[in-house]
């Protein structure tokens, strides 16, 4: 079985890229590769330049940082974060001096003697970012770091964790199945599928642009139509549901249907439609209203609106 095929991939100095995918897509096979835990079967890997396929992990200027953190249980939050620089034989007061720096970096500060288990998992989590920064390495690889975080703890570290990567200028290649995640922090995303790149773009690009019927599917919600034999997609947010005697906007094209589901999502609810000429659509609205006005939706015969500019043609491919 080939877990990564024909990819054919370049990461920018000082870029924060992310390999998005469900599972079995091959980031993580790819992100090894690049590491130097894994040996392709072909093709070559190069950092700045130079070819790195056949040198062992240690030899490539690389750091990864895994989910489950890895750090010793026996050393000091500081002793973690200064290990990978002992080794290297960096002199006591210049690895105290980058520790320190690594520390406030991650909003640490004061609990380098602290161990492991006296954290919270969002502070071994910068822990571990910390170590693998502070070895200022060419390109720091993350494998799937927040997925073992709460919700509210992931969105905060998504914010910080682009933060830092800006402040250190080290190129940054992350990899998850979290669409949000990728969104949120990415210069640009590769979305992958059954082991091969199907686009590589800027959040927008893949987001409102996407290049596959895949792509359009896996990020976000997708309306995917057809007409006149043309496959085109449209979000449910660029979808407006128009109440009872409301005009549409000039060039708006409208299709009737009925409501079929109504799914209250906090701060917005998601009506399911079955249009009058068979498709199903997703319309997303804001809550401005309460919550039982929504629900009163059910059932009802509505109009769906949506203009020209906000649809994307998925481009035909020959299998």
């Amino acid at each position: 079985m080939v877990a990564v095929a024909g990819v054919d991939l370049v990461i920018e100095e000082g870029e924060f890229f992310t390999l998005l995918g469900p599972s079995g897509s091959g980031k993580t096979t790819l992100l090894r590769m690049i590491a130097g835990f894994e040996r392709p079967d072909a093709g070559r890997i190069e950092l700045r330049g130079r070819d790195v396929t056949s040198l062992p992990p240690h030899l490539r200027d690389t750091n990864t940082v895994f989910q489950d953190y890895a750090l010793f249980p026996h050393m000091s939050v500081g002793q973690n974060i200064g290990y990978g620089l002992r080794i290297k034989r960096i002199p006591a007061a210049e690895r105290r001096r980058r520790v320190e720096r690594a520390l406030r970096m991650v909003r640490l500060e004061g609990l380098d003697k602290r161990r492991p288990n006296q954290l919270s998992g969002g502070q071994r989590q910068r822990v571990a970012l910390a170590r693998a920064v502070v070895n200022e390495p060419e390109v720091l690889l993350l494998d799937e770091p927040l997925g073992a975080l709460d919700l509210k703890l992931r969105q905060e570290m998504q914010i910080e964790l682009k933060q830092i990567q800006k402040e250190v200028g080290i190129t940054f290649v992350y990899v998850t199945h979290d669409q949000e995640e990728a969104l949120t922090m990415s210069d640009r995303v590769a979305v992958m599928s059954n082991g091969k790149i199907e686009q590589i773009g800027s959040p927008v690009d893949v987001y409102e642009r996407p290049a596959s019927e895949f792509v359009a599917g896996f990020i976000g919600i997708s309306n995917v139509l057809l007409r006149d034999g043309v496959r085109f997609v449209v979000r449910p947010e660029k979808i407006r549901m128009l109440t009872e005697g409301e005009n549409p906007d000039p060039g708006m094209r409208v299709e009737p249907g009925t409501v079929e589901e109504v799914v209250y999502v906090g701060m917005s609810t998601r009506y399911v439609v079955r249009l009058d000429r068979g498709e199903q659509l997703v319309a997303v609205r804001q809550n401005m209203d309460a919550a039982s006005d929504a629900a009163s939706f059910q059932g009802r015969p509505v109009r769906l609106a949506w203009t020209t500019g906000h649809t994307y043609v998925l481009e035909s491919k020959e299998k």
